[in-house]
């Protein structure tokens, strides 16, 4: 397997890598984080013109048609500068809108950037289980009627329309009678509440009462929307491993950079040999985790859903140790300062703890590796 980056995708991270040393640094990103919204209007509009949003759309609408290894080396490029814009969110909702099936209009409005989406899948007493619905999709007259409650819905309060999971047929917890609808977030019925969250990001909690949806509204086949949503959260678990991959190695080169700096009798404390040690560690978590990142979103373009499975479950199993490794050292390593907002470090730290509860833990993707088919051999656990 090749792992070089072609010339494009390369230039790619280099924009971005240029824009947020310039123009999103710790003071801006702060002051973004603190704003009533939570997002900037010209952080998304620079993301727009740099092409971002027309990468994973189909060339059909507009786009590059990016797959998840184009999208690595952005996501890397985003962890690393810790951009707090409704991002991930939106690709999600427009893998969400490719694999389902239709809304080739919305899919042109995120490619040039005047439509971001957010994915409704979970609620409060779902955690990981995607299955586990119970807002419910009624038909009527030719249209749908939904009512229930989402949870931590990523960027939720930011999105231009919701794609929303809702059970018209099936028992709470079945993977069948799954249907999954766009919802324009100022539809009547529709409340939302929003909230930071620990790393800086928004999330919102929304209710729908009565909502009132036409049957354009659907997106694929009534009833069958299962695969789209498992492939659509694996999609996500992808980009965020590659995430976590920027993210770490931005507290590990300020970990280092601390340690050549920091003094302690009369000698920087990068000398002492138990701490180079504890660095060899962060280095080699770093790389696996680089290794299981890049592996992941290979996967992704797999026809074998089993295989995708299997593997972006082993990739956010690995960088969720590596993260949790990474950053707990990183912060050790920076003393009482790598606790405080004033460092970049903590910062990071946050949002490698938040990568880690996203989309599924270390335990779940676990417990998912376990069971997918070819775990056991010969009637053995």
């Amino acid at each position: 397997m090749d792992f070089n980056f072609k010339e494009e995708q390369l230039a790619f991270a280099d924009a971005l890598k240029r824009w947020v040393t310039k123009d999103y640094s710790f003071d801006a990103r702060r002051k973004i984080v603190h704003s009533p919204s939570g997002v900037s209007d010209a952080a998304w509009t620079t993301l727009v013109e740099l092409g971002m949003t027309a990468l994973p759309v189909p060339e059909e609408q507009g786009g590059f048609n990016g797959s998840a290894l184009d999208m690595l080396v952005v996501m890397q490029e985003l962890g690393r500068g810790l951009v707090v814009e409704p991002y991930l969110a939106t690709v999600m909702g427009a893998e969400a809108l490719k694999t389902g099936g239709g809304h080739p209009q919305l899919l042109e409005q995120v490619a040039v950037g005047e439509l971001k989406l957010a994915c409704a899948f979970t609620e409060k007493q779902s955690r990981y289980d995607l299955a586990d619905i119970a807002t419910t999709a009624t038909a009527q007259d030719g249209a749908y009627v939904i009512n229930g409650t989402k949870s931590i819905v990523l960027h939720g309060a930011q999105a231009g329309s919701l794609l929303v999971s809702a059970r018209s047929s099936g028992a709470q917890r079945d993977a069948a009678g799954i249907s999954l609808f766009v919802v324009p977030s100022s539809t009547a019925g529709v409340a939302i509440t929003d909230f930071r969250t620990l790393d800086g990001l928004r999330a919102a909690n929304i209710t729908f009462t009565n909502v009132q949806l036409p049957a354009a509204a659907l997106v694929g086949t009534e009833g069958t929307a299962w695969d789209t949503l498992e492939h659509t959260v694996d999609y996500g678990a992808a980009l965020l491993c590659a995430e976590a991959l920027g993210a770490m190695e931005a507290i590990f080169a300020a970990t280092l950079d601390y340690l050549k700096t920091r003094t302690q009798f009369g000698a920087p404390i990068g000398k002492f040999q138990a701490l180079q040690h504890r660095m060899a560690d962060m280095y080699i978590h770093l790389e696996q985790a680089r290794s299981m990142a890049i592996l992941a979103a290979v996967k992704m373009a797999s026809g074998d859903a089993a295989e995708r499975r299997r593997t972006v479950s082993a990739a956010k199993f690995r960088v969720g140790q590596a993260l949790k490794f990474v950053g707990q050292q990183a912060v050790q390593l920076h003393g009482g300062m790598g606790v405080t907002n004033e460092v970049m470090a903590a910062h990071h730290f946050k949002r490698l703890t938040m990568i880690e509860l996203t989309l599924g833990d270390c335990d779940h993707h676990l417990q998912r590796f376990i069971a997918q088919p070819g775990f056991a051999t010969d009637g053995e656990p």
